[in-house]
């Protein structure tokens, strides 16, 4: 009985671990981070009345999205070479 049941918590937690990891890659939650440093950055560049604010906040949002595209191909690099 408690093998079984060490498995059903592994199986669980499998599922817990392949969830964690869609998240992670998912396009939801990269538009989710990209709007919110977008307007983080603009709400900063308003209030030091920074010229150009809504157009000058894109630059750490692309910053992030192309971090994210890369990163994967990095990462297969890295693997390859270890």
């Amino acid at each position: 009985m408690e093998f079984e049941e060490e498995i059903q918590k592994l199986k669980e937690r499998n599922l817990r671990v392949e969830s964690d990891k869609q998240w992670e890659r998912s396009w939801t939650r990269r538009i989710f981070i990209m709007v919110i440093t977008y307007i983080v950055a603009v709400t900063w560049l308003l209030l030091i009345k920074e010229s150009h604010s809504f157009l000058k906040a894109i630059v750490p949002v692309a910053g992030y999205i192309l971090s994210t595209l890369s990163l994967p191909f990095l990462k297969d690099i890295w693997l390859h070479s270890n």
